[in-house]
């Protein structure tokens, strides 16, 4: 029903919590499905996982503006999220929740996305579960190598 990508997109948001692998798998969905719309639910998906990303290294600046941006966008895409499993209302406040903490200076803490499918939901929490990570779990602040992971890349 929904795109492999996208399910293993939701369990690293979940359950891995790597969000540059987030970034990574759903913007090969992206690429390869509206690869020239900016405006792409996709795009908005992406970039909040990067947001997060930048969120949990530090980066505040690039956090908040990549929140904003998500917030911008957002709008234009609640039926879209619904068709995803996903509540946008639910999305809107979390992400108005996110930059307020980041422009506060507050340390960075995982969220989960609202699954409004329970299908869905059930699909992701066994792809974690087939990975050995816990749905919902925290991130793990003391992992360099997922903090940094762009810098690890080869």
């Amino acid at each position: 029903m929904y795109p492999a990508l996208y399910l293993e997109y939701l369990a690293h948001f979940h359950g891995t919590r790597d969000y540059f692998e987030c970034h990574e798998v759903l913007e090969e969905h992206w690429k390869n499905t509206t690869p020239r719309s900016r405006q792409s639910v996709w795009v908005l998906l992406i970039q909040t996982a990067v947001a997060m990303y930048h969120d949990r290294r530090g980066n505040q600046n690039g956090a908040a503006t990549l929140l904003k941006r998500c917030i911008n966008n957002l709008p234009s895409q609640k039926e879209s999220l619904l068709h995803l499993g996903l509540d946008p209302v639910h999305l809107e406040k979390q992400l108005a929740a996110e930059l307020s903490r980041v422009r506060s200076g507050k340390p960075y803490v995982s969220w989960n996305f609202c699954i409004v499918d329970p299908q869905l939901l059930q699909d992701v929490q066994y792809l974690c579960q087939k990975w050995g990570v816990v749905f919902g779990s925290p991130s793990r602040m003391s992992d360099d190598n997922l903090i940094h992971k762009h810098k690890r890349r080869r």
